[in-house]
């Protein structure tokens, strides 16, 4: 991970088409360059709790995600996790080692989120029920972690074709 420049939270904003919220880091840049992943502290500025630490931004990447759930690909995820004890193994570590770089991060800023403690995000660690979630926790912690988040990373077209993130000049300049 990456601190967030002006620069790109720019450009998250643009992806966003709002004001981005408490961007820790730059979790992950698509293969264009641009974020397409940011870090949440687990207690927004406000004071709200935030446990999905890995937020994918890149319109383009969420636009695919989206259209893969409409696939019902999470039923058959949820299926196969309910039936096999190796995955749901696997999918148990993908949340504690969720869990643990997100309290890596409350512990580097000196917060104390107890309400989020053994929730992370996407139905984990016991069914699927958000695929963007997976997916951002996949490209931020790299593939062999999230075994479901691989699965549909692999799963997805190749989003950051022509660079459609990174032509955000136009999107910035409306700002």
């Amino acid at each position: 991970m990456s601190k967030a420049t002006q620069q790109d939270l720019e450009v998250v904003a643009a992806q966003l088409q709002r004001t981005p919220r408490d961007v820790h880091e730059v979790a992950h840049r698509c293969p264009c360059g641009e974020v397409d992943v940011v870090a949440t502290p687990p207690r927004l500025a406000d004071g709200t709790p935030f446990p999905t630490f890995y937020y994918a931004t890149c319109p383009k990447l969420t636009a695919a995600i989206s259209t893969l759930e409409s696939s019902g690909l999470m039923i058959a995820m949820n299926e196969r996790l309910q039936n096999d004890p190796v995955l749901q193994d696997a999918y148990r570590q993908a949340h504690i080692k969720y869990e643990s770089a997100r309290d890596a991060v409350a512990t580097e800023l000196n917060l104390n989120v107890p309400e989020v403690k053994g929730t992370t995000a996407g139905g984990m660690p016991d069914r699927v029920k958000c695929l963007h979630s997976l997916i951002a926790h996949s490209l931020a912690a790299g593939t062999g972690v999230n075994p479901l988040g691989d699965e549909a990373l692999a799963a997805l077209p190749d989003w950051w074709k022509n660079k459609p993130c990174s032509d955000l000049s136009n999107l910035l300049d409306k700002q």
